[in-house]
C-alpha cells in the first residue's frame, strides 16, 4: 500500500507532543549522547525533540503520518486535541502520577510547548519532518546512529497485532546504524505488553541484543521502563 493510499484524513490523526525535557527522561539521555550523532524520532508527533536536538549538534528528522500535512493545520489540530486531552485528564486523573506535572494545568503547559517549538522548527526546516507510516520507512539502510520511538508501539497492543509490531520493529532496526530505544513497554491500561518477550526473541536471532531499562519518567502509572536495543 502507497503512503497516498495509508494517509488519514487529518482529524483522525492526534497530534499531540512532548517537551524535550520529557523525551531526555524518558529515554535516559544525556545531551553528551546527541551532539554530532545522526537521529530519527519515529513517530515524531508534535514533539519539541527534533527542534532542540539539532539546536544542540545533533542531525534530528521526525517521521510521522501526519507531516504530510501543512503546518498551520497541524498548529490548529494539535490545539483541539490538547483541549480534548486535558478535558479527559481531569477524569482520568487516578491513572497517573503527580510529580513530574503537579497538575492539569503544568501538563498542558508543556504540551503547548512542545507545540509550539515543533510548528515553530517545521515552519523553518520542513525537512526535519518527513511523511511516513511504519512499517515502510523512506530512508536508507543504517541511516539514523540512533532512533527514538515513543507511545506506539506496544501502547496499542489491542489495535496493532504482532505482525505489525516485528515488522515496525524490523524496520526500525533496518534504518538505525547503532541502537533503538523504544518508550514505554506497556498499554493503554497500564499492563506491559503481552508479547514483548516473543519480539525480543525474533529481533535476538538478527543478531539484537536487548535489555528493559529504569527511566526517570513516568507519568502515566506502569510505564517507568524503556527498551534499549543495540544492534550486533
Amino acid at each position: 500500500m502507497s503512503l497516498e493510499e495509508n494517509r488519514l484524513d487529518l482529524s483522525r490523526i492526534i497530534f499531540i507532543g512532548r517537551t524535550y525535557e520529557e523525551y531526555m527522561a524518558m529515554f535516559g539521555l544525556t545531551e553528551g549522547e546527541l551532539q554530532g550523532r545522526t537521529i530519527l524520532d519515529c513517530p515524531g508527533g508534535a514533539c519539541a525533540f527534533t527542534a532542540r536536538a539539532n539546536a544542540l549538534g545533533a542531525q534530528a528528522v521526525s517521521a510521522d503520518i501526519a507531516y504530510g500535512y501543512p503546518a498551520g493545520s497541524l498548529e490548529e489540530k494539535g490545539r483541539e486535541d490538547i483541549g480534548h486531552a486535558m478535558d479527559q485528564m481531569e477524569k482520568a486523573r487516578a491513572g497517573f502520577k503527580w510529580d513530574y506535572f503537579s497538575s492539569v494545568k503544568e501538563l498542558r503547559e508543556h504540551r503547548e510547548r512542545a507545540l509550539q517549538e515543533c510548528i515553530a522548527d517545521m515552519k523553518h526546516h520542513s525537512d526535519r519532518y518527513v511523511e511516513a507510516v511504519l512499517p515502510v520507512l523512506p530512508f536508507e539502510n543504517e541511516r539514523f546512529d540512533l532512533t527514538l520511538s515513543a507511545h506506539f508501539l506496544f501502547m496499542y497492543g489491542d489495535r496493532l497485532d504482532y505482525d505489525f509490531h516485528l515488522k515496525s520493529l524490523r524496520e526500525l532496526l533496518r534504518v538505525t546504524r547503532k541502537e533503538l530505544r523504544i518508550y514505554p513497554l506497556v498499554d493503554l491500561s497500564g499492563k506491559r505488553y503481552g508479547q514483548i518477550d516473543e519480539l525480543l526473541a525474533e529481533i535476538a536471532g538478527d543478531g539484537c541484543t536487548a535489555e528493559e531499562v529504569q527511566v526517570p519518567y513516568e507519568f502515566q502509572k506502569g510505564t517507568g521502563r524503556m527498551l534499549r536495543i543495540v544492534k550486533g
